[in-house]
C-alpha cells in the first residue's frame, strides 16, 4: 500500500527534528546553550526546542485543534540541561507527532485552518510550512555545530 501526503510529510518533518536532536550528541551542556557570536543566532537547545514548539503547535493545534498553549518568545531563551534530556523530550513528541499523522485523512489535507500567523491555510500547507521550518533549523543546528567543534581546537 503506498504511503499518503500526511505519511510522506510525516517522514519528511520527523527526519529533520531528527536531525537537529542528532546535532546535539557529543556536546556538553555548555556548548549546546553557547550562542554564536552572530546578531540573532541560536543555541542548539534553542533551535531544538523551537523547532519543537512549532512542530507541536502545527500539528496538534492547527491541524489537530487541540490547543498547546506555546508561549514562541519563551522558545528564544531555552537552555538545556542536557542533550539526553532534549532527546527525551523529542522522542516523546516524535510518537505523538507520527501517530496523529497517520490518521489525516486526505479531507483533512484540503481543509482550511486558521493560522494565526499565516491566516486560512490548507492542511498540506500547514505541514509544508512545518517541514521547510524544521529544515531551515537542521541547517542552522548543522552549522552551530561545526562551529561548536572548531571552538575545541
Amino acid at each position: 500500500m503506498s504511503k499518503s501526503e500526511a505519511q510522506m510529510f510525516s517522514e519528511m518533518l520527523v527526519r529533520r527534528v531528527d536531525q537537529i536532536i542528532n546535532s546535539l550528541d557529543g556536546l556538553t551542556p555548555d556548548e549546546i546553550n553557547q550562542r554564536p557570536p552572530v546578531p540573532e543566532a541560536n543555541s542548539l537547545s534553542v533551535l531544538a526546542v523551537h523547532t519543537m514548539a512549532n512542530v507541536e503547535e502545527n500539528v496538534f493545534e492547527i491541524l489537530g485543534g487541540q490547543p498547546v498553549g506555546r508561549v514562541r518568545e519563551q522558545e528564544f531563551l531555552a537552555e538545556g540541561t542536557s542533550a539526553e534530556e532534549i532527546r527525551s523530550q523529542w522522542e516523546a513528541l516524535r510518537s505523538r507527532v507520527v501517530e496523529f499523522l497517520e490518521g489525516v485523512t486526505p479531507e483533512m489535507m484540503d481543509r482550511e485552518y486558521e493560522h494565526a500567523r499565516r491566516g486560512r491555510v490548507l492542511g498540506r500547507e500547514v505541514l509544508l510550512v512545518a517541514t521547510a521550518h524544521a529544515a531551515e533549523h537542521a541547517g542552522h543546528a548543522e552549522l552551530t555545530k561545526d562551529w561548536l567543534l572548531a571552538q575545541r581546537s
